[in-house]
C-alpha cells in the first residue's frame, strides 16, 4: 500500500503545485487522494477534515501569532540602526569590522524579529552600502549579509521551532529554543571567523576605537531592544514563563518600545501590523492543518514505515543514516520554503532518526539548520535572491563569494549532527 500511496501523493501534489494551486490546498488534496486507496470518498473527506481541525486545537499554537506580531512591530520599529551601532561595539575592532558588524547585527535583529529576510534587508540595507564605500568587494559584502541572515531562524524566538514542536508530537519548545541558540551562535561565530581571515588577507580596515562615553550612549540606545531577548530566553531558561507566556510578553514589550520608548511610529500604524499578522498567521495555520491531513494519510498508508525500512536497509549505522537524512534535507531546502518542508518531512524523517538513537529536540535543530542553509542556496533560496537585491549585485557574483561560507556551514552541519552534546548542553543543563 505504501508504494501506490507514495506515487499518488507525489503525482497529485506535484501536478497541483505546477498548476499554481496554493500549497496548502495541494497538500490537502494529495492527502485525501492517498487515503482514497483505503476508504471511500466520504470517509476520507470526513477523517481528513477531522484531523485538520484537531491539529489546530493546541494551546502551544498561541505562541505563533504573538511572536509574529512582535516581529512585525520590530521590523517597522526603527531599531535596526540602534542594533547596528551596538554591533559595532561588539565587532568593531576585529579585521573586517564593517562586515563583522553586519554579522552581529543580523544575529541580533534576526533573533528579535524572527525573520532572516527582515534581518537581511534591515541590517544589510544599512551595512552593505557602508562596506562598499570602505572598499569591500560588493560580492563579498553581499555574501556576508546573506550568509549571516539565517541565524535568526535558529536563535530564539523562532517560529520554525514552534511549528516543528507541534509536528514532532510535542518536543519541548523551551529545549528547542535553547539548543537552537547554541547552534545559531556556532553559525554566527563561524561567519565571523571566515570574514576575519578574508579581511586580514585583503587588508580591509578596522573601525576606529569608540570612547567610553560614546559606548555608553550606544548601549543605552540599544539596551531596550536587547532586553527582549533577555526576557524571552532568560524567562524560559529559568522556568518563569512558558513559550506562550513569553510570546505575550514579547508583544506587550515591543508595543511599549515602538509607541512609548522609541516613539518611532504613530499608534495609527497598529491596525496595519495586526492585519499583517493575521495574514501570516492564517497562512501558517492553514499549512499546519494541511500537514496534519498529510501526516494522517502517510501513517494510514504506511509511508513513514516504508521509508524507514528503505533507509535502514541501506545501513543501520547512525553516521550513514544521518548523512542520508542531511543530504535529503539539503536537497529539499534548495527547492522548498522552510515551513512546508518542516510540515511534510518531519513525520517521515523523525522516526528514522529516533530509530538510530537521536533525540527529537536534537533532530529538530539538525532539520532547521539544514533548511536554513537551503534558504541561501540556489536555485530558489529566497535569502540568496533577497540579499543579492539588497546589495544590487548579480546572484552569480554572490554565489562565488559565498563559497567559503558554504564550506564552513556544511562543516558546522556535520558538527551539529554528530556531536549532540554541543547543541544539547544548554537544554540538559536546565533539565529540559
Amino acid at each position: 500500500m505504501a508504494g501506490p500511496a507514495s506515487l499518488i501523493l507525489m503525482l497529485v501534489f506535484g501536478t497541483l503545485t505546477l498548476l499554481g494551486i496554493p500549497l496548502a490546498l495541494a497538500i490537502t488534496a494529495a492527502a485525501i487522494a492517498a487515503v482514497l486507496l483505503v476508504v471511500p470518498f466520504d470517509m476520507a473527506l470526513f477523517t481528513s477534515s477531522q484531523k485538520m481541525l484537531a491539529s489546530l486545537d493546541s494551546f502551544s499554537l498561541l505562541a505563533v501569532p504573538f511572536f509574529i506580531l512582535s516581529g512585525v512591530i520590530m521590523n517597522s520599529g526603527g531599531i535596526a540602526i540602534r542594533l547596528v551601532d551596538f554591533a559595532k561595539l561588539i565587532a568593531g575592532r576585529v579585521p573586517g569590522s564593517l562586515a563583522q558588524t553586519n554579522i552581529a547585527g543580523n544575529m541580533l535583529f534576526g533573533s528579535i524579529s524572527g525573520s532572516a529576510i527582515a534581518a537581511s534587508t534591515s541590517i544589510g540595507g544599512v551595512m552593505v552600502p557602508m562596506q562598499k564605500r570602505e572598499g569591500y568587494e560588493p560580492g563579498f559584502a553581499a555574501a556576508v549579509n546573506i550568509a549571516s541572515a539565517p541565524t535568526g531562524m535558529l536563535i530564539p524566538p523562532s517560529t520554525a521551532f514552534i511549528i516543528y514542536s507541534l509536528v514532532a508530537g510535542g518536543a519541548s519548545i523551551a529545549a528547542l529554543f535553547l539548543a537552537g541558540a547554541v547552534a545559531g551562535g556556532f553559525w554566527g561565530l563561524g561567519m565571523m571567523i571566515v570574514t576575519a581571515i578574508v579581511a586580514r588577507r585583503r587588508g580591509w580596515p578596522v573601525a576606529d576605537r569608540v570612547g567610553p562615553a560614546e559606548a555608553m550612549r550606544v548601549i543605552g540606545r540599544a539596551l531596550p531592544s536587547l532586553m527582549l531577548i533577555v526576557f524571552i530566553i532568560g524567562g524560559i531558561m529559568l522556568g518563569v514563563v512558558t513559550a506562550v507566556e513569553a510570546s505575550g510578553i514579547a508583544v506587550i514589550y515591543t508595543l511599549l518600545l515602538a509607541f512609548v520608548i522609541h516613539r518611532t511610529m504613530p499608534i495609527s500604524a497598529l491596525p496595519k501590523f495586526l492585519m499583517e499578522t493575521v495574514l501570516i498567521t492564517g497562512t501558517i495555520m492553514l499549512l499546519l492543518a494541511a500537514s496534519a491531513a498529510l501526516s494522517f494519510a502517510m501513517a494510514f498508508t504506511g509511508i513513514p514505515a516504508a521509508v524507514t525500512s528503505l533507509i535502514l536497509a541501506i545501513s543501520e549505522n547512525p553516521i550513514i543514516v544521518m548523512l542520508i537524512i542531511n543530504l535529503v534535507l539539503l536537497f529539499v531546502g534548495c527547492f522548498m520554503d522552510m515551513g512546508p518542508a518542516i510540515l511534510i518531512f518531519t513525520p517521515i524523517l523523525l522516526p528514522i532518526a529516533q530509530k538510530v538513537g537521536y533525540d527529537p529536540v536534537h533532530f529538530g535543530v539538525i532539520m532547521i539548520f539544514n533548511l536554513a542553509i537551503g534558504t541561501i542556496t540556489p536555485p530558489v533560496g529566497t535569502g540568496l535572491f533577497v540579499g543579492a537585491g539588497v546589495a544590487r549585485v548579480k546572484v552569480e557574483t554572490c554565489i562565488r563569494a559565498l563559497g567559503p561560507f558554504y564550506m564552513l556551514l556544511f562543516a558546522l552541519l556535520l558538527v551539529v549532527t554528530y556531536f549532540p552534546s554541543l547543541t544539547m548542553s544548554l537544554p540538559r543543563h536546565f533539565g529540559l
